[in-house]
């Protein structure tokens, strides 16, 4: 499995600078860790919004804490309780699968059950201007897809596994995890291939269209021409 990430306005490992109202912050795809960590800057009415390419039925879990530029210390700081970020994610389809305010950090979750791309918002729900004037919020978000949710010592303290339990547990949602991969892999394979189709077949229709025309434009100028030679008395 490959990963890929696309950043525009948001920065992994790195700075960043504020962008427009809507931005496209990054295209995620999943990747063999099932997990993303960067960070990004907003401002005031900004909003960052990401794609992530999820199987159906499958998990996912964000972590996210904002710090706020402080001018005198020149530095990010941990940002005020009365900050906060609003959360939305939308399915494939466009249906809201979640929306809801958090404090100034918390931790999201949400199950997909369409396959595709999700759209995750995340926008401060802040209304003090004084609060950014001539500064910004600094956004570290962490996603964690599939398997990677799991709280793995957790669970093998509820259910008193072993180690080599616990292991075999991570093996089976690791196996799961990739069927469900290979699942979205093949409906993405169908999706373009009726695509392909689909397109193939409008070419052909086009093709036959034109070269109907032409054989009526020829037909048509032969009879125009054999009219005008008529009527000079050419033929």
């Amino acid at each position: 499995m490959h990963s890929k990430l696309q950043a525009a306005g948001a920065t992994m490992a790195g700075g960043g600078g504020l962008g427009a109202l809507w931005v496209l912050a990054g295209t995620v795809l999943l990747a063999g860790t099932g997990a993303h960590a960067l960070y990004f800057h907003i401002g005031e009415t900004e909003k960052r919004c990401f794609i992530e390419e999820i199987p159906d039925e499958t998990m996912v879990i964000g972590n996210y804490r904002t710090q706020l530029w402080d001018k005198q210390s020149e530095s990010f700081l941990p940002s005020t309780p009365g900050l906060g970020m609003h959360v939305e994610v939308k399915d494939p389809d466009g249906k809201v699968v979640l929306s809801r305010q958090y404090g100034s950090e918390g931790r999201f979750t949400f199950t997909s059950h369409t396959p595709g791309e999700h759209q995750i918002c995340l926008h401060s729900n802040s209304t003090r201007m004084a609060l950014f004037a001539g500064g910004k919020l600094r956004v570290h978000l962490d996603i964690q897809v599939g398997e990677h949710t799991n709280n793995y010592p957790e669970i093998a303290a509820k259910d008193k596994l072993t180690e080599l339990q616990l292991r075999a547990r991570q093996l089976l949602d690791q196996v799961e995890q990739i069927q469900k991969e290979q699942n979205y892999q093949r409906y993405r394979e169908e999706r373009f291939r009726m695509t392909s189709e689909s397109t193939n077949q409008r070419v052909l229709w086009w093709s036959i269209a034109q070269t109907i025309i032409l054989i009526l434009t020829g037909v048509w100028q032969m009879r125009h021409l054999k009219s005008f030679f008529e009527a000079k008395k050419l033929v």
